[in-house]
């Protein structure tokens, strides 16, 4: 009954398979292996963008504090949700890795409005040299309440960033998700919607720890080579960082793991319902945020349930005041355990 996160599942078995074949021979180093050639040429020919620069990193903080790195000047300042991974739980790596560039919290709550962006957007540069100046605007997708933007909603939100001359980068660490909840494209997903630079999720989806950014525009290319080494995430021996990316992308493993998460999460959702739990959020993917009363947090503790609280504390004296907790499905959520895990809600 382990629904702490996606993070903590085992890898997929052809990922390992992958990390052992390329284990057996000599392979040139710092990205130059053939593996990586095959996952440039496949993310390419997926988001139908054949100029898009590729580059594996092995973190998510990575990706997303590189890439935004190669977007946002030492003086900018990001646009992104008050829960915004990169706000919340970077250790202020964005801003680290940009060289000072802050962060502006659009208000609201998992997900941007067009209205509250541009009137974000609109409240900056406007003290000449002595205030931040406008940067790029960072997406969630699949946000950390666990919802997914539109199709429309992410072009109306690339619109407004248009509007002021500002780049798009989308924080996808569960890029796969959103992808199967929306049933699109990966290009219909980012660069149709206005996206330009994207983090990649593997990681949370099956792989053991590889993420991909990827620039619509090659233009940004060089500058994130050079940061990427810079900044110590340039792998010698990156054909470990390939060969699990190439089995990823590899006859749509990366589709399939990321529809059986989402399975997983549409029949814990449906049972919660069944059981009078209230949904704090839609459960549009892998992610369900359910309340229950405190008594019944203790019976699943107990009883060897994993999951995070995300309002309310466990000790307390009312037994019957409803906490939020957090569950997590990732691929190999087992349906049994699911079930013993509903069945202690009666």
């Amino acid at each position: 009954m382990y629904f702490a996160s996606d993070n903590a599942g085992p890898a997929l078995p052809e990922v390992m398979a992958a990390l052992a074949d390329c284990n057996r021979d000599y392979a040139p180093a710092y990205g130059a292996d053939a593996l990586m050639d095959e996952v440039r040429a496949e993310l390419r020919r997926l988001f139908e963008a054949p100029e898009a620069a590729v580059y594996l990193v092995a973190t998510g903080t990575a990706a997303n504090a590189l890439g935004l790195a190669s977007l946002a000047r030492p003086f900018d300042t990001i646009f992104c949700t008050p829960v915004a991974h990169i706000h919340q739980d970077e250790c202020n790596a964005p801003e680290f890795f940009t060289g000072g560039a802050k962060l502006t919290l659009v208000p609201g709550g998992d997900k941007m409005t067009p209205e509250r962006l541009r009137a974000a957007i609109a409240a900056e540069e406007t003290r000449g040299v002595h205030g931040p100046q406008r940067g790029p605007v960072s997406l969630t997708q699949v946000t950390e309440c666990g919802t997914v933007y539109s199709l429309e909603e992410l072009a109306a939100l690339s619109a407004v960033a248009r509007d002021f001359g500002l780049p798009v980068h989308m924080d996808g660490a569960r890029f796969a998700n959103a992808l199967v909840a929306l049933d699109c494209s990966p290009a219909e997903m980012t660069w149709k919607s206005g996206i330009d630079a994207l983090s990649f999720g593997g990681t949370k989806n099956g792989c053991l720890g590889v993420e991909a950014v990827i620039f619509f525009d090659p233009a940004r290319a060089r500058e994130f080579e050079l940061r990427r080494k810079r900044g110590a995430h340039l792998f010698s021996k990156h054909r470990y960082l390939s060969a699990q990316m190439a089995a990823y992308l590899r006859d749509g493993l990366w589709l399939d793991a990321a529809r059986r998460a989402n399975a997983a999460g549409a029949r814990l959702a449906e049972g919660l319902r069944a059981a009078d739990a209230g949904l704090a959020y839609p459960v549009q993917a892998n992610m369900v945020f359910a309340t229950l009363p405190r008594a019944i947090h203790h019976r699943l503790i107990q009883a060897g349930a994993q999951y995070h609280l995300w309002e309310g504390a466990l000790e307390g004296s009312d037994p019957d005041e409803r906490l939020t907790a957090r569950l997590v499905c990732d691929w190999s959520a087992r349906a049994a355990e699911t079930d013993r895990f509903l069945a202690l809600l009666g």
